[in-house]
Formats: structure tokens, sequence, C-alpha cells
């Protein structure tokens, strides 16, 4: 028996992260302040290294995308792909990073990012005057980048 809309575990969270985050201010940085840790977080496990010679740079890095894209596939086959269209982006633009500035840029790069974009989502809870989500529960670590992939669902009339 098929859940209904309204009982997925998705929407539930959904919900839950709504209530965070209904200030204007606090989701327009959180729209671009979430993809931004997405990506960092890649970026700095891109940097780790392999630990076996037959594994190439990145591997942890993809070890990780491919276990929330099956999480986020789980809780939603179109947010599952639209995810996954999000891990191939980061992927390519890593490699294309790591190209350019070589593994340590990448990995300052990574750091800097991460650093900034949590600035400015505390910036965003503060104009907010809510406590994070995920200070409740870790889960929603992993909902924030659906749910600003969701909105982006939304604005072009997508069903997730």
């Amino acid at each position: 028996m098929n859940a209904s809309p309204a009982t997925r575990p998705l929407d539930r969270y959904f919900a839950s992260y709504s209530d965070d985050h209904r200030n204007a201010v606090n989701q327009r940085i959180h729209v671009v302040a979430v993809p931004a840790i997405l990506w960092s977080v890649v970026a700095i496990l891109w940097c780790l290294p392999p630990l076996i010679t037959w594994f190439q740079q990145g591997i942890w890095a993809a070890l990780a995308m491919f276990a929330a894209w099956a999480y986020y596939n789980r809780l939603s086959r179109p947010l599952g792909l639209g995810m996954l269209a999000v891990f191939f982006f980061c992927g390519c633009l890593c490699r294309l990073l790591e190209a350019r500035l070589g593994l340590p840029g990448l990995l300052w790069t990574g750091i800097g990012v991460f650093v900034v974009a949590w600035i400015a989502q505390f910036v965003g809870h503060r104009f907010e005057g809510r406590r994070p989500s995920f200070l409740t529960d870790l889960t929603y670590l992993l909902i924030g980048p659906a749910w600003v992939l969701a909105k982006v669902y939304r604005q072009m009339g997508w069903d997730y």
C-alpha cells in the first residue's frame, strides 16, 4: 500500500524544515548557502587520499555522493534524479578545479566556501530567530539540499 503524498516521510521532513525557515531573508540565504555547503563537503572529501593505489582521487567524495543519492532516491525518485544531476555537477566542478588549482587549491577553496556558507547560514537563522534544524536532528543536514531542490522543482511546475 502506497502512502499518500501528505504522509510521505519527505513531506514531514519538508514541513518541519520549512517551520524553521519562514523568514524570506533566511530562505534566500539558504538557497545559496546550502548548495555551497554541499559542494564544499564534496570538495573536501575529494581531497582525501584514496589509500588504495587502484582508487583514483575523489573516491571518498564519490562514495559519499552515492550514499546520499541512495537516500534521496529512496525518499523521492524525482528528487533522486535531480540530486544525481547536482552530484554530477559537483564532481565535474571538483575535477575542473583540481586540474586548475591543484589538490591543495581545491582543498582550501572547499574549506573557504564551507566556512563562509556556514557563517551565512547562521546569519540567516539570526534573522529567522530560530535554531538550525540540524541541531535537533542531524538528518536535516541531508534534508536541506533536497528542500532547496524541491523549491526549484516547484518553481518549474514539477512534482517531487
